[in-house]
């Protein structure tokens, strides 16, 4: 994972290519996370670490200050069943509320790959179409855009983007995540409509990317629906 760059289309995103056989049904356990966790959901909220705030995408030009932001650490449920402590950085004004929906994921099972504050020089990287680290706050563009991004704010998170994949026309990112472009096949880590996660995010008010009609973004949630 993370080893193959794609080659780059015309638009700079990566070559859509066939998902690879051995991520057509994708339940790797987590490759990081701070611990293992117990038996009972588990979380605590502050302000961001000064090493934490070093090693995220945050800098004096993103659209909020690091007082703006809370540092979450939250239980979450491996796909090999175990308990595992993971890390989010979100808008402080959210942070509750972001607790209370990986409380809801963790207690009905749903699995998650890693959860973890996305570094710097993975926005630079090259594409490798395979990534599905859950995270929130992301100071960046949005996809294809210019305009800031609502992770820019710390307002929105992506859940399992290997499983949810994003999807305009031909362009799916990841970009080795064209089966998941089905979301009819139930497999385990995909949100769909009525499930836990939909409606733990219903109910603080946030939306589903996954009811856009443009365009198809089910692995992510915002604050103000976009």
């Amino acid at each position: 994972l993370g080893q193959r760059e794609l080659p780059l289309r015309p638009d700079g995103f990566g070559e859509i290519q066939p998902t690879p056989f051995d991520l057509i049904d994708r339940r790797f356990a987590p490759a990081t996370y701070l611990r293992s966790g117990g038996p009972l959901f588990e979380s605590t909220v502050g302000p961001v670490p000064a090493d934490v705030l070093a090693r995220s995408t945050w800098q004096e030009a993103c659209p909020v200050s690091a007082a703006e932001l809370s540092y979450l650490t939250v239980s979450f449920r491996g796909f090999d069943g175990n308990s595992y402590i993971g890390e989010v950085i979100v808008n402080a004004s959210v942070a509750g509320d972001i607790v209370g929906v990986f409380r809801v994921m963790f207690e009905s099972g749903f699995p998650l790959e890693e959860v973890r504050v996305i570094a710097a020089p993975e926005l630079e990287a090259a594409p490798t179409g395979d990534g599905n680290v859950t995270s929130a706050f992301v100071c960046r563009p949005v996809t294809g855009g210019s305009s800031w991004s609502q992770h820019a704010y710390g307002l929105a998170i992506d859940i399992n983007p290997f499983h949810n994949p994003y999807v305009k026309r031909e362009l799916v990112l990841p970009e080795l995540a064209t089966v998941y472009t089905d979301r009819a096949l139930g497999l385990p880590g995909m949100v769909t409509e009525g499930d836990p996660v939909v409606a733990a995010f219903d109910a603080i008010g946030w939306g589903w990317g996954g009811r856009w009609t443009t365009l198809t973004d089910p692995q992510h949630f915002s604050a103000n629906g976009r």
